[in-house]
């Protein structure tokens, strides 16, 4: 049945002046509905992500509106229901793992487990070490643990009790890349076996684009935009999503000319010029674009007699191996423009750039994006 959240949360939180810490008002707006599925919740630190599983979980009272999961009411301002912790069905993994210390992993698994018979309460904690991969590591305590461990054991005490929603705070923050990446498509697994709603957070990219059925983007405290990871990160709808989706090359443009039988914008970004595709912009409008780093093309020699629009010449200022890929600087020499561009390794090698090397540029008209 999914989840529907509306509620507004205002609170006070710390803010850096430069000079001294102040306590400055801050509301929360959360609004979206989702499905049995996995959804981010993305944005910078302080955007509210936070703040929002709690809500929901009942760690915090909204201040206004209401929330409903899989058809159960968790909280309604106007009907005056804020159900407790204890009554909300729901599993929540925080990024510290929470684990009790002075209990083994079984007892850790069962605590969540009130009013079981003996038996269920094993049958059920058995049932989690094997969906978890923990099996071995019942007597253990969490001193005793890896920090992987720690998390499948945080996960399986959250989905014991068989919750109708599951809240994951950054849970994979703390463990490295290899055991992310097995942890990632294990929640993958058990959200589509269960078949209810995942609210996970995270601040990696690619764990947002890989494991997401849905992003819910979050910036100042309100909803940016919410779908699939193509929609979000490929066709953001403004200028703070695009920031945050790793769009690096962000322009503010004027409309400078509007070719309806070609179906192609003219933009002008100061002295550049830039053909896209039309998007319903008049002429004289002022707009941004922008464009993925792994979108924008180096041309090698052999390509440089193409009869596409945007080509620019560039020189190579900067150059970053971020092991499987490059990121690469140009600078427009025409406007003096920086552009990131992401090539492949394999591709790098081919075109034997350096730092100072005259290339040229395209930019693909389909893949900008105006907003």
């Amino acid at each position: 049945m999914g989840m529907r959240v509306d509620f507004r949360k205002r609170y006070y939180r710390k803010k850096s002046d430069r000079k001294k810490n102040i306590e400055a008002a801050f509301t929360l707006d959360a609004k979206f509905e989702v499905g049995d599925e996995l959804v981010v919740l993305f944005g910078r630190s302080g955007s509210g992500k936070t703040t929002a599983l709690q809500c929901i979980s009942g760690l915090l009272e909204p201040n206004g509106g209401k929330i409903v999961v899989n058809g159960k009411v968790y909280f309604d301002c106007h009907k005056r229901i804020d159900l407790p912790v204890q009554e909300r069905s729901l599993g929540y993994v925080f990024q510290n793992y929470a684990l009790f210390p002075h209990m083994d992993v079984k007892k850790n698994i069962a605590y969540g487990l009130k009013g079981w018979s003996s038996e269920e309460k094993e049958k059920r904690v058995n049932k989690m070490l094997q969906l978890l991969h923990i099996e071995g590591l019942e007597n253990n305590y969490p001193s005793q643990l890896s920090g992987g461990q720690k998390q499948r054991v945080a996960l399986a005490r959250a989905l014991a009790p068989k919750p109708d929603v599951l809240l994951l705070d950054e849970p994979f923050s703390a463990l490295d890349m290899v055991v992310r990446m097995k942890l990632r498509e294990k929640i993958k697994q058990i959200q589509r076996e269960l078949g209810i709603p995942v609210l996970f957070i995270t601040h990696n990219h690619v764990e947002a684009f890989t494991i997401a059925d849905k992003v819910v983007i979050f910036h100042d405290g309100r909803v940016q935009q919410l779908g699939t990871p193509e929609e979000v990160f490929y066709h953001p709808k403004n200028y703070h999503v695009a920031e945050l989706v790793g769009m690096t090359n962000i322009f503010d443009a004027v409309v400078r000319a509007v070719d309806v039988p070609s179906g192609t914008v003219l933009l002008k970004s100061e002295e550049m010029l830039i053909r896209v595709k039309d998007s319903g912009l008049k002429e004289g409008e002022t707009t941004s674009w922008g464009i993925r780093p792994e979108n924008l093309r180096i041309l090698q020699e052999e390509e440089t007699g193409t009869q596409e629009k945007n080509i620019f010449n560039a020189t190579v200022k900067s150059i970053v191996n971020k092991g499987s890929s490059k990121l690469i600087a140009l600078e427009i020499k025409e406007h003096k423009k920086l552009l990131i561009a992401e090539v492949a390794n394999q591709f790098f090698e081919n075109i034997q750039l350096d730092t100072g090397n005259a290339c040229k540029v395209a930019i693909d008209r389909s893949r900008v994006v105006v907003f």
